[in-house]
């Protein structure tokens, strides 16, 4: 359990760090006044994690750090307003970067496997990728001519 708790750990601070530089460059928020969010979800992820492993019924961790962001934001929770605040600092689309990132490099490692799901597999996966990025410039199309910006 304590090997699973540090490569947890050493994971999560890989991708609060390049989260944190995605932060500054996108959004021009200073790593340090975004550091105290960052912790406090680098914490709440570890937490879940350990849950998952501790508790012996098939939840996925997801879960249980989505309960756990839920419980400790609350109005009643104490140091709920800090923790808001300071995760205020911290941008979903930088952190989302490099999750899919790794979740990319993840798939490109295990081609081999899956590909051997068949070919309607990968034509599959291909019309999903595809249907995706078609959907999302289509949104911003209809966002950006909304806003007058095109």
């Amino acid at each position: 359990m304590l090997k699973n708790i540090q490569e947890w750990t050493l994971l999560l601070c890989i991708f609060g760090i390049s989260a944190l530089f995605g932060n500054w460059l996108g959004y021009e928020i200073a790593p340090l006044s975004a550091v105290p969010g960052m912790i406090v979800l680098i914490l709440i992820c570890l937490a879940g994690f350990i849950l998952s492993d501790l508790i012996p019924i098939q939840f996925p961790s997801v879960a249980y750090i989505a309960i756990i962001g839920i419980l400790v934001s609350m109005p009643w929770t104490p140091g709920a307003e800090y923790i808001v605040t300071w995760t205020n600092e911290v941008e979903l689309l930088a952190l989302t970067t490099p999750i899919l990132a790794y979740a990319g490099i993840s798939i490109g490692r295990s081609w081999a496997d899956f590909a051997k799901l068949g070919w309607r597999t990968l034509i599959v996966a291909s019309l999903v990728l595809l249907g995706t990025f078609i959907g999302s410039a289509l949104i911003a199309e209809v966002v950006l001519r909304f806003q007058g910006i095109i």
